[in-house]
């Protein structure tokens, strides 16, 4: 049956508007619930899992502990993006979005009734571990399904702005973890929070998934793999093409996402939450404001990560990242100086500002990243550049933090840290072309393979 008569038009997507809207809403309510599952156990790994899990370790050990959980469940998403780039590029993009949705639901679920150090000894942070790394392999292969589905269903004019439907996801993701958390602790305030009130986010996870399980159900596959399945060109070993041909391109993607990962991690990795709340640190806030104030930043980021897909349709995404990359340093080099005046307007500002940057930086990431790479291998391509970076930014960015913290006791080394990493992502930037509007489909493969990066007539 040919494209035409399956609903597509001849440029690959979805012909009406409903559908179209169908496929937005799907990858926004898919990706929200599971960065919410990710984002909550970072916070927990900030507010509440070095006391429950790790205490035998000391106050400063546990710490570090803690946030090495939330960065050890990085280091298996490579391997969920391998599995997930085998499996999309060979069997569809909807088939993974269904397996990733459920088996980051089912680990949440489950750290939300596991015992802790207290009841059951080192069991306890054994099976949190676990789990940890079940949710890494499941954030692995889910992103790149969620922007291909997104980008590759969206008109050729407004793949940015399309793309940018699993981009808002994620602060989405941080609006209900954060909000959730904040409201347990008005419901379970002190002990209570420690004792069952940081529980209940865990547990509400299994309704969230049972929605974007109905949800991601509906959505009909992505246009250009329905059409690189009936010409039978489905890619055979899908991992070995992408290495072989674009390794070089794979590491700048992945610098790229680094960049912006390793910043975006000072709250979404909890690593603000801990600073801020710890009574043993310099300020020794109320977990309740903080938490507020970061539901607050929640939502810039998500209106500024909307806005940087949308720009990147106007001028392009390589240039919309360099403005990104400008104000994510602006407030690279304003957070500290705001948070450490120990004002809860001040901090929550000094997250806005950060978020800011972070949009710009961030939003446009689909639609580029679809673009880098061909159609029969795009899905290895897009999550395993997306997986290496979380590696190389976010994955240990709150235990450097703390690392460098405890060993300098000022947080201007944490500001050089990020800026450091900002600058890299920047560079990385700057040896892309940009390919805004690029056909997608299979038969401009060619076109495609074309490098996109400069000074190479080939990754």
């Amino acid at each position: 049956m040919s494209a035409v008569a399956n609903g597509l038009t001849p440029t690959g997507t979805i012909a009406t508007t409903d559908d179209r809207r169908r496929v937005v809403f799907a990858t926004i309510v898919g990706t929200t619930v599971e960065w919410y599952d990710f984002f909550i156990y970072a916070m927990a790994a900030g507010l509440v899992f070095g006391d429950l899990f790790f205490k035998p370790a000391g106050p400063s050990l546990a710490t570090l502990l803690s946030f090495g959980t939330v960065g050890l469940s990085f280091l298996f998403r490579p391997l969920g993006a391998f599995l997930a780039g085998h499996f999309g590029d060979k069997y569809g993009r909807r088939l993974v979005l269904v397996v990733t949705l459920i088996l980051m639901g089912a680990a949440t679920t489950l750290v939300g009734v596991l015992p802790t150090y207290q009841a059951i000894g080192v069991a306890a942070p054994v099976l949190l571990i676990l789990l940890r790394i079940l949710q890494g392999v499941s954030a692995g292969g889910e992103w790149g399904g969620a922007v291909l589905m997104a980008v590759e269903h969206a008109p050729r004019p407004r793949r940015g702005f399309f793309g940018a439907a699993p981009q808002i996801g994620v602060p989405i993701g941080l609006l209900l973890a954060s909000g959730m958390n904040a409201l347990m602790t008005i419901i379970a305030p002190g002990e209570a929070f420690l004792a069952w009130g940081w529980r209940v986010p865990f547990l509400f996870s299994f309704l969230l998934v049972l929605v974007g399980y109905y949800v991601r159900r509906r959505v009909e596959e992505s246009p250009v793999f329905m059409e690189i399945a009936e010409r039978r060109e489905k890619t055979r070993m899908p991992i070995v093409q992408l290495f072989r041909k674009h390794t070089l391109l794979v590491i700048i993607a992945a610098f790229v996402f680094a960049g912006n990962n390793a910043v975006g991690y000072m709250t979404t990795g909890g690593y603000i939450q801990n600073y801020s709340t710890n009574p043993d640190g310099p300020l020794g806030l109320d977990r309740g404001p903080v938490l507020w104030a970061v539901t607050g930043s929640a939502i810039t980021w998500l209106i500024s990560t909307a806005l940087g897909g949308w720009v990147s349709d106007k001028i392009g995404r390589r240039s919309t990242y360099i403005i990104g990359w400008v104000v994510q340093l602006v407030g690279v080099f304003a957070l500290f100086p705001l948070v450490n005046t120990g004002n809860i307007g001040l901090l929550f500002l000094g997250l806005a500002l950060l978020t800011l940057g972070l949009g710009f930086t961030y939003g446009p990431q689909a639609a580029l990243y679809s673009e880098l790479f061909p159609a029969s291998i795009r899905f290895s391509g897009v999550s395993i550049s997306y997986a290496l970076g979380a590696i190389l930014g976010g994955a240990f960015a709150p235990t450097i933090a703390t690392a460098l913290v405890q060993a300098t006791g000022t947080t201007v080394s944490v500001t050089w840290y990020l800026a450091g990493v900002t600058l890299l992502g920047f560079i990385a930037t700057l040896l892309l072309k940009d390919r805004s509007g690029i056909p997608l489909g299979p038969d401009f493969e060619a076109e495609q393979t074309k490098s996109p990066v400069y000074g190479l007539s080939r990754a």
